[in-house]
């Protein structure tokens, strides 16, 4: 009984490895992976902004640098949210496509708002450049919320 047992647990650990391997993007021209691409882009120079301010090492000429190269990658992802891309492996809840005004208006204001993060990090400013790099981490966070699965 007991390698009866042994057996089904192990079956069962089994399917759930399988359910957790990662869903392909099949679709023509992969818009639901260009747009996780690149948002995790812009991740990669947003990141290390906030930790330069976390711990506070704050260095002016790289974050004026990395806050240039995120104003530089920051419309990549938007034009992959078509209609039809709302299928696996897709992050998105249906709220992008049901409530597109809303969708719309946090777009425009993370992209207002990294347009002040620009010109607070070419004031070499640390407390303006902290205060506008907030605004767009938590506007980053907002749309998260209400429009993101976990």
């Amino acid at each position: 009984m007991n390698r009866a047992k042994c057996i089904l647990l192990a079956a069962a650990l089994l399917g759930l490895t399988a359910c957790g391997q990662p869903v392909e993007d099949t679709r023509p021209g992969q818009p639901v992976k260009t747009r996780q691409t690149a948002f995790k882009e812009m991740l990669k120079v947003f990141e290390p902004m906030g930790t330069m301010l976390r711990t506070n090492s704050y260095h002016a000429e790289k974050f004026a640098a990395l806050a240039a190269e995120l104003s530089a990658r920051r419309d990549a992802p938007w034009a992959h949210f078509g209609a039809d891309t709302n299928y696996p492996p897709t992050k998105a809840k249906p709220a992008v496509w049901s409530k597109s005004e809303a969708f719309e208006r946090e777009r425009q204001a993370f992209l207002s708002a990294t347009d002040e993060l620009l010109v607070a990090a070419q004031g070499r400013e640390a407390e303006a450049a902290s205060k506008a790099y907030f605004k767009v981490y938590d506007l980053c966070q907002s749309c998260h919320r209400e429009f993101k699965e976990k």
